[in-house]
């Protein structure tokens, strides 16, 4: 009676007790029974097969779709989704930091489906990684129809919450240990989203330096233009204790949530419809609020595309001192369509934008909206569904390079791989996909880690331990980490010519302890280098080196390749042992390592 009372109260009840008294109530009442001679006690679970072990930062959250959540349509409304997103990622955060955590930024969202009154909305966070005193969350969204059974995807996100200790001071956060495959490879490529993240604002830079600068108006048949000026919203909401965490700080969920509703109204200004929100642009909290303060927010269209509209939104603060200047805390960038009865997007009038900032946001919305298109196109598809050579340009250098390591980062995180062969210092795997067939060749050299990056990393040295490179030319250098490279290998078997490639190498050192270097490879296309009559142009999809530092003065170097269809024949012959070429090639690497760290030595004393 009294634990009923407790857990009515909502009394946290440790879990020995509330299991004892659980199965107690649910046991039979008559004593145990005897043990016979020689009968052994059964150890706890013993019959129980095992389960695998939960992430523990794993939170999952399920909420049922109320009428008090939703929009005139009867579908939740967005904002309350990202409430319950935020709120759930940020319990995984502090489930691993073991302290106050907050909300600095959110990646790209895309929403696939809306989602009606009576289903149930399901939000799993985990902890991705952790980095100093930031980590990454990933969040899946997914909802469920009771009475159908039927499940289905709504987004995917990916937050970064920074560790607060006493007075905001920064919390040093312990390392975190992925288990199964599936978080190896998160873990892998967060480094990569993470550095991603940092040169975004730089990426929309580039983008309009090397844009014309007036942008092309588009054409419509239909009334004439509707002013940008008449789609302007503020609004203003007084920041009250519901609507703050533990620490009194502002909910980035409810900053979110009033920043799309502000949104949503300037979008219905234009259409004259409801809209629905289709993206939210990757943002940054700049700054926290408290309970107490007045958020104003702002909404504008920047630009109306023929089937989308993007809207600005920003979010300042201030106490109740109005003398005091606003403190800006967020802006963010939100796609809108407008839907018919058959669920497809209409045709939306035309925008007018203001001279001068006006100007100047609308050309920034239609370069957002490459930059969305290119980031969703290679960063956001299965990795079997990006096409092998991806035409290259300024704009979408960033999501090319991103893309290109991580594609190798989820090949070397994947657990089946098996041994095939073993000749002397040589290790050949290979691991059987539905599409492809990949092998990895391992050898130990006695080089620093360091030095057989700078070695493996340079293309145009690879000719002097692989036989099949003929040449490699530096086309052009990107920055400090990427390199395009046109490569001519020499004729395979059964080839009448020569191959050439155009290859973007992209080059990573570790992130932080226990991370390999990376040196990664894969096909992009130059209008400057077309294909020519005298080879036959040759596509890598996705290859590359991983270097593991053993000790100061050795390495586990690895070398990975998806093979094509043009290169099968070659590896299956090298897997069945009817030949050692491969083996022979890396056993001239090692050489080529070795020599050359001599080399450096020798250089050195001298």
């Amino acid at each position: 009676r009294c634990l009923l009372k407790m857990v009515k109260g909502n009394i946290i009840v440790p879990e020995d007790i509330l299991s004892f008294c659980c199965n107690g109530l649910q046991g039979s009442t008559s004593p145990p029974r005897a043990r016979e001679p020689g009968e052994r006690e059964e150890a706890p679970g013993a019959m129980a097969s095992p389960s695998p072990a939960r992430n523990p930062t794993e939170v999952q959250m399920s909420q049922l779709v109320l009428p008090c959540h939703t929009n005139h349509r009867g579908e939740l409304s967005t904002g309350q989704l990202l409430k319950w997103i935020d709120t759930a990622a940020c319990l995984s955060a502090e489930r691993h930091a073991g302290c106050p955590c907050v909300t600095a930024s959110m990646d790209d969202i895309y929403f696939e489906h809306t989602i009606s009154v009576g289903q149930v909305v399901n939000i799993k966070a985990k902890v991705n990684r952790a980095f100093n005193s930031s980590m990454e969350v990933g969040i899946q969204v997914s909802y469920e129809d009771l009475c159908s059974g039927k499940h289905c995807s709504i987004c995917k996100a990916y937050a970064t919450f920074v560790a607060q200790g006493p007075l905001g001071s920064k919390v040093r956060l312990k390392p975190l240990t992925p288990q199964t495959e599936e978080e190896k490879i998160e873990y892998s490529i967060a480094a990569e989203r993470r550095r991603m993240r940092l040169v975004h604002k730089d990426t929309l830079k580039d983008l309009l330096t090397h844009s014309p600068q007036e942008t092309e108006r588009e054409t419509r048949d239909g009334s004439g233009a509707v002013p940008a000026e008449r789609t302007r919203v503020e609004s203003v909401e007084l920041v009250l204790p519901p609507h703050a965490n533990h620490q009194g700080n502002t909910f980035g969920g409810q900053i979110m949530a009033w920043m799309e509703n502000v949104a949503t109204i300037a979008a219905s200004r234009l259409c004259h419809a409801h809209p629905t929100l289709r993206a939210i642009e990757m943002f940054h909290f700049r700054g926290p609020s408290q309970v107490g303060d007045r958020l104003v927010l702002k909404a504008i269209i920047n630009n109306a595309f023929k089937n989308s509209m993007e809207v600005g939104v920003s979010a300042e603060a201030y106490g109740q001192e109005m003398s005091i200047s606003r403190r800006h805390i967020n802006s963010a960038f939100m796609t809108f369509v407008v839907l018919d009865q058959e669920g497809q997007p209409r045709t939306l009038p035309m925008l007018a934008p203001e001279p001068g900032d006006g100007e100047r946001r609308y050309r920034e919305a239609s370069a957002r909206k490459k930059i969305r298109l290119d980031r969703k196109y290679v960063v956001s598809c299965k990795q079997t569904e990006v096409p092998l050579s991806v035409p290259w340009d300024q704009s979408n250098k960033v999501y090319l390079s991103y893309n290109n390591v991580s594609a190798l980062k989820m090949l070397v995180a994947k657990a089946n791989w098996v041994l095939a062969r073993e000749k002397e210092k040589v290790r050949m795997y290979t691991l059987e996909e539905d599409k492809f067939l990949s092998f990895r060749i391992e050898i130990s050299v006695c080089i620093p880690a360091g030095r057989a990056f700078s070695l493996l990393s340079n293309l145009r040295r690879r000719h002097e331990w692989d036989s099949h490179y003929m040449s490699a030319e530096l086309v052009q250098k990107v920055d400090d980490d990427d390199m395009i490279y046109h490569v001519v290998s020499r004729k395979l078997r059964h080839e009448n010519k020569p191959q050439d490639f155009v290859i973007l190498a992209s080059r990573r050192k570790p992130c932080s302890k226990g991370d390999p270097y990376v040196v990664a490879f894969r096909s992009v296309t130059l209008p400057t280098h077309p294909a020519r009559a005298e080879f036959t142009r040759g596509e890598t999809l996705c290859s590359g080196f991983c270097i593991w530092p053993e000790s100061e003065e050795m390495s586990k170097v690895a070398y990975y390749n998806q093979a094509m269809p043009g290169y099968l024949n070659y590896v299956t012959t090298n897997v069945a042992g009817l030949s050692s070429d491969i083996c022979s090639t890396f056993e001239a690497c090692e050489k080529f390592l070795l020599k050359n760290k001599e080399d450096l030595i020798s250089r050195l004393q001298d």
